[in-house]
């Protein structure tokens, strides 16, 4: 307890934001699970969400997003060092973490916004194609979205404190206090950026084409092939009750901003997974695709946001165990680097 008359601690996170627009889109970006884990910094905010252990996104909201934001962290707990190395390890702060309710926070997020959200949702539904989230992305954080008047508020007081939204707009102010969680602090999906097979930059809207293209076979995997020959970026989906079908993407720089394959990379996804990333997919101007020697997929996603910069969004995927059909992707393996070799 604190003494008598003495002031309040500082809380360890307050900012503001003149609008929630860009918090909510990226968030909703990850929106497939029902908690997820944030990591409170001095740059912002970083919201990790985990499913299953086969797919994990990562939204951070980066300090620029605000109008303000200021940090309290408190150091690491002081113990017994046996050197003076240790003993500033210790003193540097921990980043605070907790789990909340991220269908919560979305629905609060939007309270600021839902004249605006219900408008646009109403005109998606009158334009299938427009719904179907292909010709809707330059204006998503442009100055029309943007320019709601009023303020949103966000503090986190204490450890186990709520995470508490204040939304002032028009005079009317709107308290949100959500529930924090111990965190479960599972680990990230492992990625290793020293042993990448390939590395391809695109525009995301060419890959959620890609999807939607094959989304009507209803299709339960998805194979990712990048090569150095044709075709060098293959997207196949397959084990649908329609068939299979394929998108190819030539190797020009109109359509592959940036191209570097190590050695011929081929792995199988459960397709609803990656279609788990169509929001992101769908606001993100560009997406960087790699793929590491265990088979992890990393998509890497820069979303536009007007006034502050460009924010991030990363996606980490696990591949199918390898089955029967490995034999014949050594075969194909073997017969590019016969190929290399000839040359």
């Amino acid at each position: 307890m604190e003494p008598e008359g003495s002031a309040p601690a500082p809380p360890i996170f307050r900012a503001v934001a003149s609008s929630t627009r860009p918090l909510y889109q990226l968030l909703k970006a990850i929106n497939f699970t029902n908690k997820v884990h944030i990591d409170i910094t001095e740059n912002g905010l970083r919201f990790a969400a985990d499913h299953a252990r086969v797919m994990q996104g990562v939204a951070h909201w980066s300090k620029s997003l605000f109008t303000t934001y200021t940090t309290n962290i408190p150091s690491g707990p002081a113990q017994d060092s046996t050197s003076a190395e240790d003993s500033e390890k210790e003193d540097e702060p921990l980043p605070p973490t907790f789990q909340i309710s991220l269908p919560a926070l979305l629905e609060t997020l939007q309270i600021f916004g839902a004249a605006d959200a219900a408008a646009r949702q109403a005109k998606a539904d009158a334009d299938p194609y427009r719904s179907n989230l292909r010709n809707y992305r330059s204006d998503a954080f442009s100055n029309h979205t943007l320019g709601m008047s009023g303020t949103c508020s966000l503090s986190y007081a204490q450890e186990g404190e709520p995470f508490s939204i204040v939304l002032d707009e028009s005079g009317v102010s709107t308290t949100c206090n959500l529930t924090t969680y111990v965190p479960e602090t599972p680990d990230d999906i492992p990625f290793d950026i020293e042993d990448l097979s390939f590395k391809i930059i695109t525009s995301a809207r060419w890959l959620l084409d890609a999807l939607t293209e094959l989304a009507p076979t209803s299709p339960e995997k998805l194979t990712i092939a990048a090569s150095k020959r044709e075709p060098y970026l293959r997207l196949t989906s397959s084990g649908g009750p329609l068939g299979s079908s394929s998108v190819d993407f030539d190797k020009g720089r109109d359509l592959l901003e940036t191209f570097s394959v190590r050695q011929r990379w081929v792995q199988t996804f459960k397709f609803d997974i990656i279609k788990s990333a169509s929001e992101a997919m769908r606001i993100a101007s560009k997406v960087s695709l790699r793929g590491d020697g265990q088979g992890v997929l990393s998509m890497q996603f820069m979303v536009e946001v007007e006034g502050s910069g460009p924010s991030f969004l990363d996606f980490r995927f696990v591949p199918y165990a390898v089955c029967e059909d490995e034999g014949e992707e050594d075969e194909e393996d073997e017969g590019e680097e016969g190929a290399e070799m000839e040359t």
